[in-house]
């Protein structure tokens, strides 16, 4: 009992502490734009640390959907992302399936190719996308959004499912197909429900890269009813770069789903019964 007194206290800032103070820096920022958003329209940003604004008001949200068709483009960036998240999903854990079946000395030479490929810039390759879509005719459509979902989204992803299934053992692998299982079979019910954690991080990475991205629907998107959150926060800065408050209510708008699928999926991650995990919700 005596010698548990020294090791308490830095026992209690590793597992407390410490996890705090990072918990604080990452949502510092996220703090500054609610508060930020709740300022009263035509205030500048505050000059130090405010944990709440003098006057509190919430017109700036209220004021979004009077300049930009707030709900249209949300509507447009939630179908984007319910289509390409799952097809990310099945692309990456599929390929990755595929590159656990190989052999070491094959696979190491595919684990250097897609590390060749996800060194190569994204701006190299725009003008040549730009072209290939147009020649297709689905420009001023979701097609070349949804297009990188088709490509398993980055080469990261695919890797992530390959050192996940890495943990899977060869014996069940080869137990499975002395049952008869077809390697389809094995990939859905022996492999996949082993790799749930790195099934929900690509989820959330995917996510997050559809839900944010800018520079596709900027190319590729011509019609204003089509355009997706993104292009119309852009567009809300352009209207009103001097209108602090409003621009950090359009980011709050933009950052809320993500921190909510994050949480999500950190609460099924952590609980035995996903499904129950869902059904309870905030619920302990």
């Amino acid at each position: 009992m005596r010698s548990s007194g020294p090791t308490a206290i830095p026992r209690f800032i590793g597992r407390f502490v410490l996890p705090a103070l990072f918990a604080a820096l990452f949502a510092a920022p996220l703090w500054f734009m609610v508060v930020g958003s709740l300022r009263p329209a035509g205030w500048p940003p505050p000059r130090t640390l405010e944990l709440l604004p003098p006057e509190p008001s919430v017109a700036a949200y209220a004021r979004l959907p009077e300049l930009i068709p707030l709900f249209r483009y949300l509507a447009n960036s939630a179908m984007v992302v319910a289509v390409a998240v799952p097809v990310t999903v099945v692309v990456a854990s599929l390929t990755g399936f595929g590159l656990r079946l190989l052999t070491p000395a094959a696979r190491r030479r595919a684990v250097l190719g897609l590390l060749a490929v996800l060194l190569v810039p994204v701006t190299a390759v725009w003008a040549t996308r730009f072209e290939l879509f147009r020649l297709a005719g689905v420009v001023d459509t979701y097609v070349p959004l949804l297009a990188p979902a088709l490509l398993a989204g980055s080469p990261f992803l695919v890797l992530l499912y390959t050192w996940a299934f890495g943990g899977v053992p060869d014996s069940q692998l080869g137990a499975a197909r002395l049952e008869g299982a077809r390697w389809l079979t094995i990939w859905r019910r022996v492999a996949l429900p082993q790799v749930r954690p790195a099934t929900l991080a690509v989820a959330v990475l995917a996510f997050t890269f559809h839900w944010s991205s800018l520079i596709d629907p900027l190319l590729y998107l011509h019609s204003g009813d089509r355009y997706t959150y993104p292009l119309g926060l852009q567009f809300l800065r352009l209207l009103n770069p001097t209108d602090w408050p409003l621009l950090m209510a359009g980011c709050v708008v933009a950052t809320v789903p993500c921190v909510v699928v994050f949480l999500l999926a950190q609460r099924i991650l952590l609980n035995d019964d996903p499904l129950a995990a869902l059904r309870s919700g905030g619920r302990r």
